[in-house]
């Protein structure tokens, strides 16, 4: 047996990727998606036809419901490929506007029920993790409208999602990586830092054993992986989002993989539970230096990608 069908016998394998083509490949439960992957997408001949068609058959819609539109009809053609859920996300050009994330929610929860999805079933709309995304995502969990948050770097940011009952978090664990390698410059010990000992590892494992705890019921999927360690590290964890080169490499290995996660172990690890308010959270992010140059720096980056498939959407229309 290779390592990717070991994993999935204990975590539930995400693929994340905009190609529909490679999802059928490596025959993950979920996908997940961004600006940033679907921009990517667009740009291959194989699908340039989805924008295409996006933008004929709605010719005189915003920009901004175009990209729903576009995002939606990947997210379509994705669901015809896997039993799960495909996570779509909210542009992060209103990361902190509680109000304009809710109403983006809503719309691309609409879209997907107007082709027939069962949105409750089948999609999670993807947020940022700041405040006013986590307090968007409690309004629309209350709605019915699962949620994804994304870009979460702190423990702070896990338990704040987790009092507002989000349905799944996406702690990352590769740039979390990244971070403390360029802190630590020439200091950097490679081999000393692999496996349970890798920063991004830890943290999402402490956010794993948390949750279990305390039987919060919010679903933990490590995301953003730089090699395959990092991921084996987390076997266990209730999803893990691979990349297809790093899905590749998986099925690829056949050394016997095992759980490193479970709920019997997390539930034997003693952790204080933890309530923030606002200003608590916001204090405990600042504190968190890590945390808060890779959140800034996530949405930075898929705005940047917001903008140039905006620009791609224009100059095409």
């Amino acid at each position: 047996m290779n390592q990717l069908d070991a994993l999935k016998q204990f975590t539930t394998v995400v693929a994340d990727t905009g190609d529909f083509h490679q999802i059928a490949q490596y025959q993950p439960t979920d996908a997940t998606t961004n600006p940033s992957l679907i921009l990517k997408a667009v740009q291959m001949p194989l699908h340039q036809a989805l924008l295409d068609d996006t933008l004929r058959q709605h010719p005189k819609a915003a920009l901004d419901e175009t990209m729903d539109r576009l995002l939606v009809r990947f997210g379509c053609e994705i669901l015809s490929l896997l039993p799960g859920r495909v996570s779509t996300e909210v542009d992060a050009r209103w990361s902190f506007d509680t109000n304009a994330t809710i109403a983006r929610a809503r719309r691309i929860t609409q879209l997907y029920q107007a082709q027939g999805v069962d949105t409750q079933q089948r999609v999670l709309i993807k947020i940022a993790a700041t405040w006013e995304g986590i307090q968007a995502a409690q309004v629309l969990e209350r709605e019915g409208i699962h949620t994804n948050l994304t870009l979460l770097f702190a423990f702070a940011q896990a338990v704040a999602c987790a009092q507002a009952g989000v349905k799944l978090i996406s702690p990352f664990v590769g740039r979390i990586y990244d971070w403390h390698k360029k802190a630590a410059g020439a200091a950097w010990d490679e081999s000393a830092r692999a496996g349970v000992n890798d920063p991004g590892v830890q943290s999402v494992r402490q956010i794993y054993n948390y949750y279990k705890q305390h039987g919060i019921t919010t679903e933990v999927m490590g995301a953003s992986f730089r090699n395959i360690g990092q991921i084996t590290a987390l076997a266990g964890c209730d999803l893990l989002t691979i990349a297809p080169d790093l899905l590749a490499q998986l099925q690829s290995q056949t050394a016997t993989l095992t759980a490193a996660l479970s709920v019997a172990q997390a539930k034997a690890v003693v952790l204080e539970e933890v309530v923030l308010n606002e200003a608590q959270f916001r204090f405990a992010l600042n504190e968190d230096a890590m945390a808060s140059d890779k959140l800034a720096e996530g949405i930075r980056a898929f705005c940047a990608d917001a903008r140039k498939l905006d620009a791609l959407m224009q100059s095409q229309a």
